[in-house]
């Protein structure tokens, strides 16, 4: 399967408010060298939301999955569920499909060390990381569990962090002051994982 072992499925929010945080792990992913999968990736109207989610969990060796968002924050909101949806298809296709798809690794983030408890008792003893909403951490915790699962040398997080403030300062040039953007929160995830790919390769 091509890419497996280099495809990471990044199951995160893509609200506003996320935006930031989602760039920073996607930047990550890129910068140790691996390729992040969204379902956004994918704009056929005629494939559901769920076929595109589970064929990409079927090509990708790596999940990360960021619960943080899944409390509501208003009276009139409800839980938002499709992360940990998500994350479960990832886990059954880990322990119940066989083959290279027993190899798969998977992250669990969340903003709170241990809030997801209270909503996802059956993942108590999981080793999952919280990141305050903090990009450093964020970082941190892609950075260092990757280093764990794949035996990687590579740069520190706070290292990691100056090139990801370069490339943001790369991208402002590129969308702002050449393509004419207002801002750079008007470009689509997909146009800044290009971003990220060019300036790596300037960079690197």
């Amino acid at each position: 399967m091509d890419d497996f072992e280099l495809n990471v499925f990044v199951n995160c929010p893509f609200d506003d408010d996320y935006r930031q945080l989602l760039i920073t792990a996607i930047f990550t992913v890129k910068f140790l060298g691996y390729k992040p999968r969204l379902s956004i990736e994918r704009a056929d109207s005629a494939e559901s939301r769920i076929e595109k989610i589970v064929g990409l969990i079927n090509e990708s060796k790596f999940g990360i999955h960021d619960l943080s968002r899944i409390v509501s924050t208003g009276s009139e909101e409800h839980f938002r569920m499709n992360m940990p949806f998500e994350l479960g298809i990832d886990y059954g296709c880990q322990k119940l499909k066989g083959g290279i798809w027993a190899t798969k690794q998977i992250l669990i983030l969340e903003k709170e060390r241990y809030r997801y408890q209270k909503a996802l008792s059956d993942l108590s003893g999981s080793d999952i990381k919280s990141h305050d909403d903090d990009p450093i951490k964020l970082i941190k915790a892609v950075r260092d569990w990757f280093v764990t699962v794949e035996s990687l040398r590579v740069d520190g997080a706070k290292k990691i962090w100056n090139s990801f403030n370069d490339f943001q300062a790369y991208l402002y040039d590129e969308v702002v002051e050449k393509d004419g953007h207002d801002s750079v929160d008007d470009v689509q995830i997909t146009e800044v994982i290009q971003h990220i790919s060019d300036w790596l390769a300037i960079e690197t």
